[in-house]
């Protein structure tokens, strides 16, 4: 029986390995790179996306501490707003609208309806590096903060039920075409058409909101004690905490927005926080020089406007054209308010000249400090030898604000044929805390 065994565990030695039933099914090293990579790359995008999420909340606190203390709750109630009602718009119809591929004389304006629903999430974006679902929640974050910027120019006085109805239809009607136009397949101002760039939303986002805000605050009209009364901010700490969480998400806003975690990523996070430090220093010396002291609300705004101008330019310019971008933003944009103030346009909490004068620095300035060898994607400005890339940059941010302004007037024309636009004098003179939502923010302070 011992030599049976011992003969038997020799002839099983000497028999080659059989494979496993499953061997032929294992991925091949290159199918687990490219797994791997994808993961990666799903998991930056979906981290940025959840940074960009954060800013709205963010810019709900920064808005919040600009208002009297009885129309906080409205003014951050806003940008919650459109956070649930562009969130469910994305999945219905708009991330379709925007991303899809469409024919047609319409195409370079608007995608098509096949990805409604989401229903190709799964799916893998471009050269197979991502999921559609984690492109989807990332560029949902920036039509979220968009209408919610918008918000500023009217706090205090305008209708929350024409605000929700604001949201539907601006977003339906104006960004979602705008967006598709720059960053869509075959859009009419992007790569593929008139060649316009802008890496993370100076056309899309700043200027869009600057723009609409500029109409909406004329619309909407004055608040009933402006000029002759305006109130200080209520509370400058949210403001700061705000500004700095707006900082902080802007990583995420321009830095997710090459969609790969690399070196374009690391570009735009450092011409990004470049930018806004130096437009905050600027800002500080100019109110120095005017007033004798810097602010916290001053270096709040510079900080917040140097961020803005880089957005376009993210990544396509140096560290060293960051740092002028934003200095040159501070100085047009202090300006820019000053005017505002003498025009008398109640643009309550400044978007016009922060958003959208100062995206519209970034946009030209784009133009003039852009470099191939920075990011083969983009091209060459006018300080490389091109200056044509200028002249595109000046002709996509002037189709921005004529589409952007008369699609804005016209919807908020159609709702005040349905809805107030905004609040009675009583209800505003009481504070739109406690009449749109039956709440205060401190208790107490209610006086009737």
């Amino acid at each position: 029986m011992q030599r049976l065994c011992f003969a038997l565990l020799a002839f099983d030695c000497l028999t080659p390995p059989q494979p496993l039933p499953f061997a032929a099914l294992s991925p091949t090293a290159p199918e687990l790179a490219a797994e791997a990579l994808r993961s990666a790359n799903n998991g930056f995008v979906l981290l940025c996306a959840a940074l960009v999420l954060l800013m709205t909340p963010a810019l709900s606190l920064f808005y919040g501490g600009f208002v009297r203390s009885r129309n906080v709750l409205n003014t951050m109630v806003m940008s919650f707003a459109a956070m649930a009602v562009v969130s469910v718009l994305w999945v219905l119809f708009g991330y379709s609208l925007v991303f899809a591929p469409s024919t047609g004389p319409l195409a370079p304006f608007i995608g098509g309806l096949q990805w409604a629903g989401l229903a190709n999430w799964a799916e893998p974006w471009g050269e197979g590096q991502l999921s559609q679902g984690a492109v989807a929640l990332f560029q949902l974050t920036f039509a979220i903060i968009t209408p919610a910027l918008v918000s500023g120019a009217v706090v205090e006085r305008m209708h929350f039920g024409a605000w929700l109805a604001f949201l539907v239809l601006w977003s339906t009607l104006i960004y979602l075409p705008l967006a598709h136009m720059v960053w869509g397949p075959g859009g009419f101002l992007g790569p593929e058409g008139l060649g316009a760039l802008d890496f993370a939303g100076g056309l899309v986002v700043e200027m869009a909101s600057g723009v609409a805000a500029g109409v909406a605050a004329a619309l909407v009209g004055r608040r009933r004690h402006y000029p002759q009364a305006v109130s200080p901010p209520h509370n400058v700490t949210f403001i700061l905490l705000g500004a700095g969480l707006l900082w902080a998400g802007w990583f995420g806003f321009n830095g997710g927005s090459g969609l790969v975690a690399g070196n374009l990523a690391s570009l735009a996070c450092l011409t990004t926080n470049t930018a806004g430090a130096a437009a905050a220093l600027v800002w500080m010396a100019i109110e120095t020089l005017q007033r004798g002291k810097p602010t916290a609300v001053g270096v709040a705004t510079g900080a917040v406007a140097g961020l803005v101008a880089i957005t376009p330019a993210a990544g396509f310019v140096s560290p060293m054209a960051a740092l002028l971008i934003g200095a040159l933003a501070a100085l047009v944009c202090s300006y820019g308010l000053q005017l505002k103030n003498r025009l008398g346009l109640d643009d309550s909490l400044d978007v016009v000249p922060v958003h959208g004068v100062a995206g519209l620095v970034g946009i030209l300035l784009t133009g003039v400090f852009c470099l191939r060898s920075v990011n083969p994607a983009g091209a060459d400005g006018l300080l490389a030898g091109n200056p044509g890339q200028l002249w595109i940059q000046l002709r996509a941010a002037g189709f921005v604000v004529l589409w952007v302004g008369v699609g804005t007037y016209g919807v908020l024309t159609l709702i005040r044929q349905v809805l107030p636009l905004r609040v009675s004098a009583l209800s505003e003179q009481q504070g739109l805390d406690i009449n749109a939502h039956g709440e205060e923010a401190y208790n107490g302070e209610f006086t009737g």
